[in-house]
């Protein structure tokens, strides 16, 4: 089953810039689908027009359909805010709040006015378990979150964006500053994430796109190339733009 359907779809910013170019792309419930290619193709662009975040930025032209559930997201009277609670995204750079790595967790449930004690304890627990990070925490919860490492804030990020339990969690390039095994940590945790939810990463290489891919879709300057299972694209594309950037004899 489709979680999203992307029809049509291409973006232009004021500058000129043309970002998307009529991209049609169908992404399954409850798997890993990976957008890979070159700096500039477009990928973070496609992702943080899943959940809005370019209507923050100078955008001059948008066309076509971005469907959640059959719902239109780019639609003008869509509630942005409740499209982002199902929608979760986590950026390549770590930014946790100036707080404790609890109230990190705990302060969407403090803005919403929720107080239920057993609730929120029970949300932490479960959201660090599933970002793969809570024992290596739970005897500091009250320590600042600053004091985490790289690898262990990016964990952190994940777990915010979980809390709120989403549809959709959306990551651009999560592992990219991360250290080999805070970016083994990460991608297990993916791998269990996605029997709840449905997965879409820019990873920050080819070789990462390989592994944990369950669908893979190459995009170039703006066009999406091919799309394929992650298996079998990685091994026998069918187009030649593919199959160069695979070998790495561009970009």
């Amino acid at each position: 089953m489709d979680k999203i359907v992307i029809e049509n779809f291409s973006l232009e910013y004021s500058d000129g810039t043309e970002s998307l170019r009529e991209i049609n792309l169908r992404i399954p419930a409850n798997q890993l689908t990976v957008l890979f290619g070159p700096a500039g193709g477009g990928k973070s662009t496609l992702l943080r027009s899943i959940n809005r975040l370019n209507d923050l930025a100078d955008v001059k032209v948008t066309q076509g359909k971005i469907l959640l559930d059959g719902v239109n997201v780019l639609d003008k009277k869509l509630d942005t805010n409740n499209l982002r609670r199902k929608v979760g995204m986590v950026f390549a750079r770590p930014v946790v709040l100036p707080f404790s790595i609890r109230r990190n967790l705990t302060y969407g449930f403090e803005l919403a006015g929720i107080r239920d004690a057993a609730l929120i304890e029970e949300s932490v627990e479960r959201s660090l378990g599933q970002a793969a990070l809570w024992e290596e925490v739970k005897d500091r919860l009250d320590d600042p979150a600053t004091a985490l490492s790289g690898g262990q804030q990016q964990r952190l990020c994940l777990a915010r964006s979980l809390i709120q339990q989403p549809d959709v969690i959306l990551l651009d390039e999560p592992t990219s500053g991360l250290d080999p095994i805070s970016t083994l940590k990460v991608e297990n945790s993916l791998q269990e994430l996605k029997k709840d939810y449905t997965i879409v990463l820019v990873p920050h290489s080819v070789q990462q796109a390989a592994r944990i891919a369950d669908l893979a879709a190459f995009f170039l300057q703006g066009e999406l190339i091919e799309v394929g299972i992650g298996a079998e694209l990685f091994t026998k594309p069918t187009k030649s733009r593919t199959q160069r950037y695979i070998e790495g004899r561009y970009g």
